[in-house]
C-alpha cells in the first residue's frame, strides 16, 4: 500500500519582509506553499506584515551578530532571502565612517552571517535556495552607479554570491537578483515597477528547480553583467 504521508513545506526566511519588495516575496512565497519566516528589525511592522500574510515572525536586526545566533533556534531554513538593505549616501572621500559602517554591516556582513548560519544545512539535507537581493548600482558592468557605500557594499555581496556558488554540492542554488528600479521608500515614487513587479525575479530564484541556474546574477529573469 503507498504511503500518504505529506511531506513537509520548504521553509524561507525572507529578511527585511515587513515592507516593499520584501514583503512582495513573503506573500508570493506563501502563496506557492512555502512556509514563510518574515524577518524584520521594526517588531511592531514586522509582526503586522506576519500576521497580514498569516507568515510566522522573526525580530532580526541582520547587523546584530547576537540576533543573528539567535536567528538558528528557528530550525533548518530551505530557501533564504538576504533582502534587508540600506541605502547611505555619500562620495568615496566624503560618505561618513557611519555610512560605510552601516552601508557594510547591513548589505554584506548581515548577508554573509546568514549564509554561514544556513547554507552548511542546506549543502547537508541536499537541497537549498539563497537569494542575495543586490542592485545594478554593484556591477562593474553597469558602472558602480550610485552612493559610494551602497555600490560597494553591494559589489562585494555581488563576489560573495559568486563565491560561494563555487563552494556549495548539491541541489543548493546561490544567486544574486537586481528588482530593478521600485516603487518602494529607497526608490521613490517616480519608480517604474511595482514591489510586486520588483519580487518576481527573487522569487523566481527562490523557487528554481535542480536544473536552474548557480552562481548567477538576474534582472527581471534575465542575466545581467557582475
Amino acid at each position: 500500500m503507498a504511503s500518504t504521508k505529506k511531506s513537509s513545506p520548504r521553509v524561507a526566511l525572507v529578511t527585511g519582509g515587513n515592507r516593499g519588495i520584501g514583503f512582495e516575496v513573503c506573500k508570493a512565497l506563501a502563496a506557492k506553499g512555502l512556509d514563510v519566516i518574515l524577518a524584520a528589525r521594526n517588531r511592531e511592522l514586522g509582526e503586522q506584515a506576519a500576521k497580514a500574510l498569516g507568515a510566522g515572525f522573526l525580530w532580526l536586526d541582520v547587523a546584530d551578530r547576537t540576533a543573528i545566533d539567535a536567528a538558528n533556534d528557528i530550525g533548518p531554513v530551505d530557501v533564504l532571502v538576504n533582502n534587508a538593505g540600506v541605502y547611505p549616501p555619500g562620495k568615496v572621500l566624503d560618505a561618513t565612517a557611519e555610512a560605510w559602517r552601516d552601508a557594510f554591516e547591513t548589505n554584506f556582513f548581515g548577508a554573509l552571517s546568514l549564509c554561514r548560519a544556513f547554507v552548511p544545512s542546506m549543502v547537508k539535507r541536499g537541497y537549498g535556495r539563497v537569494v542575495n537581493v543586490s542592485s545594478g548600482d554593484g556591477s562593474f558592468g553597469e558602472g558602480l552607479t550610485g552612493p559610494a557605500p551602497y555600490s560597494l557594499s553591494k559589489t562585494v555581496l555581488n563576489a560573495l554570491t559568486l563565491k560561494l556558488a563555487s563552494e556549495v554540492r548539491g541541489d543548493v542554488k546561490i544567486n544574486a537578483a537586481c528588482p530593478g528600479w521600485v516603487r518602494t521608500r529607497m526608490g521613490g515614487e517616480a519608480a517604474e515597477l511595482s514591489p510586486e513587479e520588483g519580487a518576481d525575479t527573487i522569487v523566481w530564484l527562490a523557487t528554481l528547480p535542480a536544473s536552474g541556474p548557480n552562481g548567477g546574477f538576474f534582472r527581471r529573469r534575465k542575466k545581467i553583467p557582475w
